[in-house]
């Protein structure tokens, strides 16, 4: 339940067993409570002479007139005043009359009285109380006890007055801590967003959107490890864009830059969620194909992506190495990239023979690298 749907009573768990239990503690007895009301008529006789005095001593506290502010106020405050000399004379000091005292207690608090203030006060009231009675009351052992009810049943209030009021510190103290701790919560969530960004922007080819070759040994050591406790094959595939220095001369940086992106794109869509996709550098580029042999990959992977290149990059062509390892024997991640390079070399060369081309006419697969190799 919200603490708006519960009365301050409710809040504070306080009973008609609490109450009996606290007049006991102040050693307030029906007696007192007998004498007070007794004394009540002749408050009530002096009732508007003493919150005047009352007032009038207050008032003259810089700090007390501070808070007060305005005639309006202390108008409100005067009638307030009035209630509670009433109240503390009437002789019923029950779940109502505690519930009141809970309430003063809240209202100085919100609005500013510190405890200092508040006590000199509750003592300026006793004064005045004290001077009346002691006129009012011609018996001296009735006067006595009536002073003495009256004093313990103001430190009853009291008690009463700064629970409230330390409440009210100790919820403001939680809301705090409350707000600090998301504030906190919400700073350590932006934080980590932003590692994340920073881990997946370190992680990441800014031109293609694929992994870097950083990430490449670390995948494919997880990879083989992973396949070799199930028993799977592994293959990897080298991919190297044909021609590409010719089409980077001859038609410029840019147009080489959109090439990479297709590619990219076009690998990131057909592969699966297992594999892994890597620009190698340049215009090279690695796919770990988990549980998948050699021929898999050259006839479903490889093929494919030539036939979507066609669609979105017309007369761009690959050269692609494929080679699996495992399921018995598993090659190291260094070993492995070298033999895909290698199968890759092999059917570039293969490319230019069927093309008319000789390696000597522009040189090896190496110029090929040495001109993307800043990209």
């Amino acid at each position: 339940m919200k603490q708006t749907d519960q009365t301050l009573l409710e809040q504070l768990r306080i009973t008609d067993f609490e109450i009996e239990q606290r007049k006991t503690l102040f050693d307030l007895r029906p007696r007192d409570e007998f004498l007070l009301r007794a004394a009540g008529v002749l408050i009530e006789a002096q009732l508007d002479d003493l919150v005047a005095r009352f007032y009038e001593l207050q008032t003259s506290t810089p700090e007390i007139a501070l808070l007060i502010g305005d005639a309006d106020t202390l108008q409100r405050l005067r009638n307030a005043q009035r209630r509670y000399a009433i109240d503390l004379f009437s002789g019923v000091y029950d779940l109502e009359y505690v519930n009141n005292r809970l309430r003063i207690g809240l209202v100085h608090k919100r609005i500013g009285v510190e405890p200092k203030l508040y006590l000199a006060a509750v003592q300026s009231l006793k004064t005045l109380l004290v001077d009346l009675l002691s006129t009012q009351i011609p018996d001296p052992e009735v006067r006595a006890h009536t002073l003495l009810a009256m004093d313990k049943l103001m430190m009853f209030d009291v008690a009463l007055v700064f629970e409230t009021y330390i409440r009210s510190l100790v919820a403001e103290i939680e809301t705090s801590r409350n707000k600090s701790e998301q504030y906190a919560q919400a700073l350590e969530e932006k934080v980590a967003v932003r590692t994340r960004q920073l881990e997946e922007m370190s992680r990441t080819d800014p031109l293609t959107g694929l992994l870097n070759r950083r990430y490449l040994d670390e995948t494919l050591t997880r990879v083989l490890r992973s396949a070799q406790r199930r028993h799977e094959k592994v293959t990897l595939v080298y991919l190297d864009i044909d021609d590409f220095k010719t089409i980077n001369d001859g038609q410029g940086h840019q147009r080489g830059d959109e090439i990479l992106r297709g590619l990219g794109e076009t690998i990131t869509r057909i592969t699966r969620m297992e594999d892994g996709c890597f620009r190698y550098g340049g215009d090279e580029f690695c796919i770990v194909l988990p549980n998948c042999n050699r021929v898999q990959a050259e006839e479903t992977f490889v093929q494919r992506l030539r036939l979507e290149l066609q669609t979105i990059l017309p007369g761009i062509g690959v050269s692609a190495g494929c080679v699996e390892t495992g399921p018995d024997d598993f090659a190291t991640p260094e070993t492995l990239v070298g033999m895909a390079d290698q199968r890759m070399y092999a059917m570039k060369q293969i490319h230019r023979h069927e093309n008319g081309h000789h390696a000597a006419d522009d040189g090896s697969a190496e110029s090929d690298k040495e001109d993307v190799a800043a990209r």
